[in-house]
């Protein structure tokens, strides 16, 4: 996992909607980045619902929200359509972000292991800075821990 005061690595990928974004696209306001495994999964599902209840609260702090995993674009147009999501969710089927942010890493299930995103946020400054990271977040805590974060300063 990256650390908090060391500069966010750029990245440009697809939306859900197949438009491009790059990091630089947040600059001048706070970025709530937040990797999951798989679109529409119990956990991921609450994550994702969890940041939709919340984005108003996060609009006023003028922090965009971004979710990043490996499914593609038209696997995230189907997730946001099921669930209502406001925010952007970025496809990264090559690994580009996610590695560069250090949560593709090894996972233990049933005791088999095998490699996968781990459930991980990053706040990010105006500047590209990561102002906090969380490593092995709680799907369902993780948007108002995020808030909370937000509003420490």
């Amino acid at each position: 996992m990256l650390a908090e005061g060391m500069k966010a690595p750029e990245f440009t990928l697809p939306d859900q909607n197949g438009e491009l974004h790059s990091l630089s696209d947040y600059a001048g306001k706070k970025l709530i980045l937040y990797f999951y495994s798989k679109d529409n999964t119990s956990g991921c599902t609450k994550q994702a619902c969890g940041f939709a209840e919340l984005y108003p609260q996060f609009r006023e702090k003028d922090a965009a929200v971004v979710g990043i995993s490996r499914d593609s674009v038209a696997s995230h147009k189907k997730f946001e359509q099921n669930y209502g999501l406001p925010f952007t969710i970025l496809s990264d089927p090559e690994l580009t972000a996610i590695k560069a942010y250090d949560v593709w890493q090894e996972k233990k299930n049933y005791g088999k292991v095998t490699m996968g995103v781990v459930r991980t946020t990053y706040l990010i400054d105006e500047k590209g800075m990561i102002a906090g990271a969380y490593g092995k977040v709680k799907a369902a805590e993780n948007p108002q821990d995020m808030l909370n974060a937000l509003e420490r300063g």
